[in-house]
C-alpha cells in the first residue's frame, strides 16, 4: 500500500509519431468537469489479495491566471486498519489548460508512513519553465505533470496505432524531466471486480524507484469507448503485486458501453 496513490497516478507516466506532435496537439474528448472516479488497491504478497487502499480522481473547472483550467484531483489514503503497518494520505492536483491540456500548476501533498511531501510547482507554457521551492527548470514545450499525464492518455488515438507501437512524451516530476513511452498491446476483454468490459491495453516504461524495479512490467487496462476510463492496473512491486480496479464512478462524458456484463 506504500505510495500508493503515486501507483495511481503514474501507471500511466510514459506515448510512432514524435513526441511533439502527440503531446502538442491533443485535444479533451474523453473527460468533463464533474467527473468522479474511485479506486480500490488491492495488494498480495503470497498469491491472496487484500484491500489495501482506495484511490478518488475527480474532475472540476474554474479559472487560474485568468485561463479556464480543468482542476484534476487525486487522493489516496492507505485501509484504516493497515495503518499501523504504513499510513498514507496523499492529494495529488494539477491546474491544466482546458484549450490544450498542458499543465499551469501541480501541487503534492503527501504523507506516506510518516515522511511528508510538499511540492508546488507552476508551470509558463511561454517561457517553458517550471517553478518550485527547489528553483527553475527548463521544460520542453508539451511537458506533462503526473496527474495531467492520464487525463493527456485517456485522449490519445489508440486507433492510429498497431500492437507493439511505443508512443513517447515527456514527464516532469521532482525538477527532473523524463522521456517516456506507453507500450500499445492491443485490444482485449477483462473481469474486474466491477465487471466484464472491452478494453485497450499497454504497458508503460516505468521510472525505477522504491516500489518499482524500473521497465515495462505494469500492464494497463482502459474502457474501449469514449471515456477511456482506467479500469485496471497490475504490477509486480518490491515485495509482492498489486491490483488496482475501479469500483465506482460518477459524471463520466459518455455511457460506459465498454462494460458487457456487471459483476
Amino acid at each position: 500500500m506504500k505510495k500508493s496513490i503515486l501507483l495511481v497516478v503514474t501507471f500511466l507516466s510514459t506515448m510512432r509519431l514524435s513526441a511533439g506532435e502527440e503531446s502538442c496537439g491533443i485535444r479533451n474528448f474523453s473527460f468533463q468537469s464533474g467527473e468522479n472516479i474511485t479506486y480500490t488497491i488491492f495488494y498480495s504478497v503470497i498469491g491472496m489479495y487484500v484491500n489495501a487502499g482506495t484511490a478518488v480522481f475527480s474532475v472540476n473547472t474554474e479559472k487560474i491566471n485568468n485561463k479556464e483550467a480543468y482542476h484534476l484531483t487525486a487522493t489516496g489514503y492507505s485501509n484504516p486498519r493497515y495503518d499501523w503497518i504504513f499510513k498514507v494520505r496523499d492529494k495529488y492536483e494539477s491546474f491544466i489548460d482546458t484549450a490544450n491540456l498542458q499543465p499551469l500548476k501541480f501541487i503534492r501533498n503527501a504523507d506516506e508512513g510518516g515522511y511528508k511531501t510538499f511540492e508546488d510547482v507552476t508551470f509558463n507554457q511561454h517561457n517553458n519553465t517550471a517553478t518550485s521551492e527547489k528553483g527553475i527548470t527548463k521544460v520542453p514545450t508539451c511537458v506533462q505533470d503526473v496527474l495531467s499525464t492520464i487525463y493527456f492518455a485517456r485522449n490519445i488515438d489508440f486507433n492510429k496505432y498497431k500492437v507493439d507501437d511505443k508512443i513517447p512524451f515527456e514527464m516532469y516530476l521532482d525538477n527532473q524531466v523524463y522521456s517516456l513511452f506507453i507500450r500499445y498491446q492491443g485490444k482485449e476483454e477483462i473481469k474486474t471486480r466491477y465487471g466484464r468490459f472491452r478494453t485497450i491495453k499497454f504497458k508503460p516504461l516505468l521510472l525505477k524507484g522504491n516500489i518499482f524495479a524500473g521497465g515495462e512490467k505494469m500492464s494497463v487496462w482502459l474502457s474501449d469507448d469514449a471515456n477511456h476510463v482506467p479500469l485496471r492496473i497490475e504490477s509486480p512491486i518490491t515485495v509482492g503485486s498489486v491490483k488496482i480496479d475501479m469500483m465506482d464512478y460518477k459524471n463520466l462524458r459518455y455511457p460506459l458501453t465498454s462494460l458487457i456484463e456487471r459483476r
